[in-house]
């Protein structure tokens, strides 16, 4: 009975309503009393009946809930004979309880958009070399599978032949197209504009990023807040006190009518939806933003941030540095032979730099190789040689020589805001490599933003060289600046901050930052998606573009500002409500319902706005955007028109 209930509730309180306008005709258009009573009645019962059994579902299980409020409040009606209150009170019950489902469907949109972002079949290849139209569900690791233009691309892979462009707007929340070409990643999710490629599936399914990210979201909406627990357990005592009070009322005034209009009148429904649908909303914005919030709690914390730490390669540097000088002592070539073999098996974002540095090198044989915890570097067995390869506190860890002159090219080198590695063979320095990472595009702008939003402490944590933090800093003017941390050190700063009072968000690549991510209140991962990242913040920016931090900060703080927006509504109308009813002889139970479920209607519009919600900053980069393109727009077309 209670699943036919649920399942028909939207058809029993269209059916009430009807019953509630046919008994008004009645009355109005034919006069008759009788067939408005009878009307009303049927409608008070139709409606009414859920409602008793929700209210008795509840009670089985020990709780007060505000459908025994309501069925209470019918039951006086009914004894009091005033079917158009209990027809009017059932019907509006229903209809709060019907905006509130279509309002969390709504919220729930960036979901449901995610989902029908992945196609149900594709396309894989038989072992003749046809292609055949599959289930996802059939499709395994290592499947080759051909996208054609338009099409939706189904999972995780690499392309292995043809070229195309494809929109990354679900992974990334960038519109811009990007092309692929053989051995570029692909994503699950994301659309093949134009092209036609094939690509060898290397995650299916809910292993996907694009899996992991409806799973989060998912997790995220479903998570309560501490401010939803609290009104939770508000509701709960809440609910007794508003039943004890209209008991009270009652037997003093001996007023049936009154002590029912009480019951009503109290009930706490845009209380209760107030918060949660507020943080559905902002989750749901983020979401399409490329901005995954690890649940309703970590918005809440985010908004009150007052310290960020960033990581410097890869979170204010674009992570892509390239060797700028090289100082040479001794066997120097033969150094740069043997770096290149082992910087070759390493997967640090300096081995690539280095490797392409020196790309006609011919690598040896490494023999062995041992990483060093911590960042502390590399040590390895090259054609017999012992080699290290890391930064100062490596030579001193193994005692290597460092003459003035080498200390004065160090000097030099980290003056010019170079990233030091040193290279030492069979326990002497030969060579020692500058390596300059770029900061990123508009980092100095999304810094001050962050500022304007309230953070008072912006400090950069790294493991370069002082120098080359001070210089970094001292360009973006950020607070303070420390260098030559190991993770354990960051972590550390993390931990003395907050014992300092300090609500603190440390911002990092989600992997060798892991233990400050872990160790913030919250962690904030720039990356593409990465397992990694996914698992070790709070929030993930999916495209790893830094100003999605002043967003995300942004959105945060609005969001929090809606729900205690949401509570103020709601409390202030119950509170007016009571006083009015109690203190007024114009206040009855049906003017009472319809602007209790009129306060419902008003804090489910609130907290829609945040499915529109853009920060100041996003609308002046818009207008930018816009009038760039326009200017650009003539240029672009006699370019075209010239090709």
């Amino acid at each position: 009975m209670q699943k036919w209930l649920m399942k028909n509730r939207n058809r029993l309180t269209a059916i009430t309503g009807i019953l509630i306008v046919l008994a008004f005709a009645a009355k109005w258009l034919f006069k008759s009393e009788t067939a408005e009573s009878g009307l009303l009645l049927a409608a008070s019962l139709i409606g009414g009946f859920p409602i008793a059994a929700s209210a008795w579902q509840a009670l089985k299980v020990k709780v007060i809930s505000i459908d025994l409020l309501v069925t209470l409040a019918i039951l006086g009606s009914f004894v009091i004979q005033e079917f158009e209150e209990s027809a009017i009170v059932a019907f509006l019950f229903f209809f709060g309880a019907y905006l509130e489902q279509k309002t969390l469907a709504k919220t729930r949109s960036a979901i449901k958009k995610l989902v029908e972002m992945v196609p149900e079949t594709a396309l894989r290849q038989t072992a003749d070399g046809d292609f055949e139209e599959v289930d996802l569900d059939d499709l395994d690791e290592g499947d080759i599978l051909l996208v054609k233009t338009g099409g939706k691309i189904p999972v995780d892979g690499e392309v292995v032949s043809g070229s195309g462009t494809a929109n990354e707007a679900s992974i990334t929340g960038e519109s811009m197209p990007l092309g692929k070409k053989p051995g570029d990643p692909v994503y699950a999710g994301t659309i093949l504009e134009n092209g036609t490629i094939r690509i060898k599936a290397e995650k299916v399914g809910d292993e996907t990023t694009f899996g992991k990210i409806i799973e989060l979201v998912e997790e995220a909406q479903d998570s309560k807040s501490q401010a939803e627990r609290l009104i939770d357990r508000f509701s709960k005592y809440y609910t007794p006190v508003v039943l004890l009070l209209a008991i009270i009322v009652g037997l003093i005034s001996q007023d049936l009518e009154l002590a029912v209009t009480i019951l009503v009148l109290g009930c706490p429904g845009a209380l209760v939806i107030g918060v949660p649908v507020s943080n559905v909303a902002g989750i749901g914005n983020g979401a399409k933003q490329g901005i995954l919030f690890k649940g309703s709690e970590v918005i809440t914390k985010f908004s009150k941030v007052d310290t960020i730490m960033f990581d410097k390669t890869g979170t204010l540097t674009y992570g892509d540095p390239r060797v700028s000088q090289v100082k040479k002592y001794g066997q120097g070539q033969l150094a740069e032979q043997l770096l290149v073999s082992v910087e070759k098996e390493s997967a640090h974002p300096l081995a690539k730099a280095i490797t392409g540095y020196y790309e006609d090198l011919e690598a040896k044989e490494v023999e062995a190789s041992q990483v060093l915890q911590g960042g502390g570097g590399i040590v390895a067995q090259v054609a017999g040689q012992q080699v290290l390869v890391g930064n100062r506190y490596l030579l001193d860890q193994y005692h290597v020589p460092v003459t003035k002159e080498m200390e004065k090219d160090m000097e030099e080198l980290a003056s010019a805001g170079n990233s030091l590695v040193l290279v030492a063979v069979n326990g002497q320095l030969e060579l020692a490599l500058g390596l300059k990472d770029e900061i990123r595009a508009g980092v100095k702008e999304d810094l001050a933003a962050l500022k304007k939003l309230g953070v008072k402490n912006l400090l950069l944590l790294s493991g370069d060289n002082q120098k080359t933090v001070d210089l970094v800093a001292e360009e973006l003017g950020l607070t303070e600046a420390y260098g030559q941390l190991l993770p354990e050190d960051k972590a550390e700063f993390v931990k003395k901050r907050q014992a300092a009072g300090e609500i603190v968000a440390f911002v990092g690549d989600g992997i060798n930052d892991s233990p400050s991510l872990a160790r913030a209140d919250i962690g904030i991962a720039m990356g593409s998606g990465t397992d990694v990242a996914i698992e070790t913040s709070n929030v993930v920016l999916m495209n790893g573009s830094f100003d999605r931090i002043p967003r995300a900060l942004a959105l945060a703080k609005a969001t929090r500002r809606n729900m205690i927006e949401n509570i103020t509504i709601a409390l202030a109308v119950v509170a007016v409500l009571l006083v009015s009813v109690l203190a007024s002889s114009w206040m009855n139970m049906a003017i009472g319902m319809f602007v209790h479920e009129g306060s419902i209607l008003v804090v489910i519009l609130n907290a829609m706005r945040l499915l529109a919600y853009r920060s100041k900053l996003q609308k002046s980069r818009k207008l930018i955007e816009n009038n760039f393109s326009q200017a650009a727009g003539p240029y672009t077309k006699g370019i075209e028109s010239i090709q």
